[in-house]
């Protein structure tokens, strides 16, 4: 939802800002007076191309800033669009740099424009079966979800089974690579965790002398004949005996007494260490060579010894993929056929689920064409199964809207022979039908009163009222009816005091009683201020 829109030097329009309500806001105004402008400040918030030409005549450039509430951002969240004068464009969001594409898929997500051609939703069929699914609820977003699991299995078993048909084509050619891998990793037979080993091991084979030496000298010193085990026993035994006449030498001696303890601790596992080195030529020799060994290996296929093992593995798979049993490929077959069984129950799901609802939600969507008095205009919803190659995320058949412009019409594409204002009405009518179950919290509409009048507009403005119960709603209109049910009334106007320019200004009270008076007979006489009155006063009862 928009909570706020600010907007300078955007076309005529040098500084804007408009609130629009959480229900239905209209924008009013001359032909001309520049709501143009004002949309094409909203096309820039939500992610739409950029275009230097937008920026007001003299100025260095346009910015566009707006506060957002979206679904991952409850407390809201500023963006900022700024282009320049000579077409480089900026994004910010929360005031961190961020991409046009970002800008689209978080906040242009969840506004629909509903306006010219090039932006309407209704025009692009991909769009047609996230509207139908969308209406049918929970059983067809159990049901899609099924087959796009379903799909993605199939096309990770196709992909499994392409790959090991490749490895068994390209086999012939790195075959006797691999096998030469192969048998040379298999010679030496390095197991897993052995380098470590070694390594740990190999300096104290090859240091033994050294270390013998030094722990047997150590010993010695530690607890040989008159050793420090020696010499800390008698100077304990002393200050126990000279503590008799003063207290302060016994802390003196359990300080020495402790130390003696860690002195024996000591000596004791210096003694056990001795024992423990053997000095083995041969040893030391056969654990010199297998270091040599898988030093060799690694310098071949390393630089690790995983990386060895994963060449080991490697070359493994293709010896056993040329080894012409097939087995792995059948099993890879047994395996894709499986997964397209199921994908082919779940596409037969989908396309129930969506057949079923199809014919409900048309029925739902031309009953609010009536409320808005398109004759025996009717919308129809076509699924046409796809090949099994062009099946998609979206499903395996091609939802599409068709447009049946009267009785007795062959319907086409809606996006053939609609008018700019017919496909707003049928967008319209569509978020109508949808209600909550709609994706897009804001709607933009532009040219969904076009051609219209009389009844049908009294039927358009409440059609437009049921709608702002579930969305939030911007229409630009030149109906009266329109604007007299709106939540919030702004009207955009252009001046000319020494230059041109669009001004946006909320209306309230008597200006806004003044401005439906115009819209209704282009004055404001008294007779024209009493008819708006009367539409304000009645639809706000």
């Amino acid at each position: 939802m928009i909570d706020e829109l600010h907007a300078t030097d955007v076309a005529l329009i040098r500084d804007a800002t408009i609130r629009p309500a959480d229900g239905l806001t209209v924008l009013t105004g001359e032909t001309g007076a520049g709501k143009t402008a004002l949309l094409s400040a909203l096309k820039l918030l939500v992610g739409e191309r950029a275009d230097a030409g937008a920026v007001r005549e003299g100025a260095e450039g346009l910015c566009v800033e707006g506060r957002v509430f979206l679904p991952s951002e409850p407390d809201g969240m500023v963006v900022r669009r700024s282009v320049s004068a000579d077409g480089r464009g900026r994004v910010e969001l929360d005031g961190r740099m961020a991409s046009v594409r970002e800008l689209a898929g978080r906040v242009g997500s969840t506004v629909d424009l509903c306006g010219q051609h090039e932006h309407q939703i209704l025009l692009g069929t991909q769009s047609h079966v996230r509207i139908l699914d969308a209406w049918a609820g929970p059983d067809a977003a159990r049901a899609h979800e099924a087959y796009a699991s379903a799909l993605a299995d199939a096309r990770a078993a196709a992909d499994e089974l392409g790959r090991i048909r490749e490895l068994s084509r390209s086999a012939s050619d790195r075959l006797e690579q691999a096998r030469f891998v192969l048998a040379r990793i298999d010679e030496v037979g390095p197991a897993a965790g052995e380098l470590e080993e070694l390594e740990r091991e190999l300096p104290i084979a090859e240091h033994a002398e050294a270390l013998l030496r030094a722990a047997g000298e150590s010993h010695e010193a530690l607890a040989g004949d008159d050793g420090i085990e020696d010499r800390l026993s008698r100077a304990v035994d002393a200050l126990r005996q000279a503590s008799a006449y003063d207290d302060a030498l016994a802390r003196s001696a359990d300080a020495l007494e402790s130390a003696l303890v860690e002195v024996e601790d000591v000596a004791l596992g210096l003694g056990r260490y001795r024992e423990s080195i053997e000095l083995d030529e041969g040893s030391l020799a056969r654990m010199q060579e297998r270091m040599a060994a898988l030093q060799g290996l690694m310098r071949s296929y390393g630089p690790s010894m995983g990386d060895v093992l994963g060449r080991r593995a490697d070359a493994a798979e293709l010896v056993e993929a040329a080894g012409g049993t097939g087995e792995r490929e059948r099993e890879a077959e047994r395996a894709l056929e499986a997964a397209e069984g199921r994908l082919a129950r779940a596409a037969s799901g989908l396309d129930e689920v969506r057949r079923a609802a199809a014919p409900r939600f048309a029925a739902a969507v031309v009953g609010q064409m009536g409320r808005l008095q398109m004759g025996t205009a009717e919308l129809e919803v076509s699924i046409e199964p796809l090949g099994r190659k062009e099946w998609t995320e979206a499903g395996p058949s091609r939802v599409e809207f068709l447009y049946r412009p009267a009785a007795g019409l062959t319907p086409r594409p809606l996006r053939r022979i609609a008018s700019g204002g017919e496909v707003s009405r049928v967008m319209l009518a569509c978020k109508v039908a949808l209600g909550e179950a709609d994706d897009v919290d804001t709607l933009v509409f532009d040219e969904v009163d076009a051609g219209v009048g009389g009844s049908t507009a009294v039927a358009l403005a409440a059609v437009l009222a049921d709608l702002a119960t579930t969305h939030q709603v911007i229409v630009v209109t030149h109906l009266a009816q329109v604007a007299v049910v709106a939540t919030r009334h702004y009207v955009v106007a252009k001046t000319e005091a020494g230059f041109v320019e669009t001004v946006i200004r909320e209306v309230t009270g008597e200006e806004r009683t003044a401005e439906v008076a115009r819209m209704l007979s282009g004055d404001t006489t008294r007779a024209s201020l009493d008819h708006a009155s009367e539409m304000l006063a009645r639809a706000s009862s």
